[in-house]
């Protein structure tokens, strides 16, 4: 049974940062993608990040690219997902999401098993 466990979300200042983590377990493929993805109240759930187990590939949505950084501990199957320079924009909450194969997708259908989701607030 694939467990994904989410943690870091909080509070943050426009313009500053948080990091995210999702820690992997219990999944059979020789390779896996992990995404992130994040919902803001009344709007649709959106790809975020994703990055391969397979050769590091990784997407970024338009609007996070420079800010955002996703990376993989290979030995703890743990993904980061560093967040600098946070806007408003960008709360909701954020989910990680896990596909077995190595093709890096953003939609929320190509994956099939999902973290709890951890809330990330930029307020003043």
């Amino acid at each position: 049974q694939v467990d994904l466990v989410e943690s870091g979300g909080g509070l943050v200042q426009p313009g500053g940062s948080l990091r995210l983590s999702c820690a992997a377990s219990g999944f059979t493929s020789e390779y896996y993608v992990i995404g992130w993805f994040r919902q803001a109240p009344g709007k649709e759930r959106e790809g975020v990040s994703c990055i391969s187990s397979r050769d590091g590939m990784t997407f970024y949505l338009d609007s996070v690219k420079g800010r955002f950084t996703v990376s993989r501990d290979k030995a703890s199957d743990t993904v980061y997902l560093q967040m600098n320079s946070l806007q408003t924009a960008d709360a909701g909450v954020y989910y990680c999401a896990l596909r077995e194969g190595g093709v890096c997708y953003a939609r929320t259908h190509e994956y099939e098993h999902w973290g709890q989701g951890t809330q990330v607030t930029v307020s003043t």
